[in-house]
């Protein structure tokens, strides 16, 4: 019986590299110069620094805490203001917006837990 790796007599089997024929050589490089053109980001854009905008500067002296506090405040208010528009909309548009609502809530929590990390409750 033969085996699947056998290969009967005067078969030849083909080769699959990409650069077959120099037809295919054509092709694959036209492909990798339009690659590069729409992938490739500008030299100028990988060798510049993105340094943020100094408009809006959180106090470099404010500690974790007060900033996770904030954190979870803010998506809370968040949160509540998201539910709140939704309750307006209807169809999709509601369900995406319950959607949203629903992601900023698990931020909430993933801030609250890290909260709970930082500082633990005092148990009574």
């Amino acid at each position: 019986m033969p085996k699947v790796t056998d290969s009967f007599a005067g078969s030849e089997t083909e080769s699959t590299a990409p650069y077959v024929s120099t037809d295919s050589k054509k092709v694959h490089q036209a492909v990798d110069r339009a690659l590069d053109y729409y992938l490739k980001p500008p030299a100028q854009v990988m060798a510049s620094t993105h340094l943020p905008s100094p408009i809006f500067v959180v106090a470099p002296d404010v500690d974790n805490e007060t900033l996770l506090v904030h954190a979870c405040e803010s998506l809370a208010s968040a949160s509540v203001m998201a539910s709140e528009f939704a309750g307006l909309l209807e169809g999709t548009h509601r369900n995406t917006m319950l959607a949203l609502q629903q992601v900023i809530m698990l931020g909430e929590l993933a801030v609250n837990r890290v909260l709970d990390n930082v500082h633990p409750p005092q148990s009574a």
